[in-house]
């Protein structure tokens, strides 16, 4: 009975030559991967600026950013606030501490950053540009609404702007939108907008951070990982 399978010699042939082209499958392969690696995209990842630094300093596993742009917003601000920490201390357990939050004050909410002294001076001269009288008067108001802790009427609903720092939550106010006001108020009531400008500075709530524009502070701090809501 004759054999017809292939010699020795027939059978190392040819694994030789299936293994000379799995070889060159995964040289192939690896050069592909190689290639692919090179032309892919690269993530993107935004450069720090040491003005910005300040966004990284406040602990917490979650991040909240307010921005608030009108004056209903920055009154209703309060209340967004409110309702997040009470809301993550009621459904999840949480605290307080686990938010970095930040408000934002910009545009026209930028005076509710400011003092009582300032609202009873100058509050006559930026009641129209801050459009949010009282509601009970319908005159502007003397004093900042956010400093009133029995207005429950209000959108704010009784919380203040000590009330939600106490909390935790910190403050952002627009260096821009200020230096506009002033020279508002400058030409309304005849002063000097430079000075005015140092003392409506001078008079943000204690512990608030001035930053050189609102609208460029919430773009940063999205780049750092924070939520954005707006309160306009």
């Amino acid at each position: 009975m004759s054999d017809h399978s292939n010699p020795p010699s027939g059978r190392r042939s040819f694994l030789s030559r299936l293994g000379f082209v799995a070889a060159g499958a995964s040289v192939a392969a690896a050069v592909a991967n190689t290639a692919n690696a090179q032309t892919a995209p690269k993530r993107f990842e935004p450069p720090r600026h040491e003005e910005d630094a300040w966004l990284d300093q406040f602990p917490g596993v979650h991040r909240a950013y307010i921005d608030a742009f009108t004056g209903l917003g920055g009154v209703t601000a309060m209340n967004y606030a409110n309702n997040i920490l009470g809301s993550h201390a009621d459904v999840y357990g949480g605290t307080d501490a686990d938010y970095a939050m930040i408000m934002c004050f910009r545009g026209q909410a930028t005076p509710l950053a400011w003092s009582d002294a300032i609202w009873t001076k100058y509050g006559a001269a930026f009641a129209n540009y801050v459009n949010f009288p009282d509601p009970r008067t319908q005159q502007h108001f003397t004093v900042n609404p956010l400093m009133m802790a029995d207005r429950a009427d209000l959108p704010s609903r009784g919380n203040t702007l000590e009330m939600i720092a106490g909390r935790g939550v910190h403050y952002a106010v627009c260096n821009r939108a200020t230096r506009s006001i002033s020279t508002m108020v400058a030409r309304a009531t005849g002063g000097d907008a430079e000075a005015i400008y140092q003392e409506l500075v001078a008079s943000i709530f204690e512990g608030a951070r001035m930053v050189p524009a609102g609208v460029l502070a919430t773009t940063r701090a999205q780049e750092y990982g924070f939520s954005v809501l707006v309160a306009a």
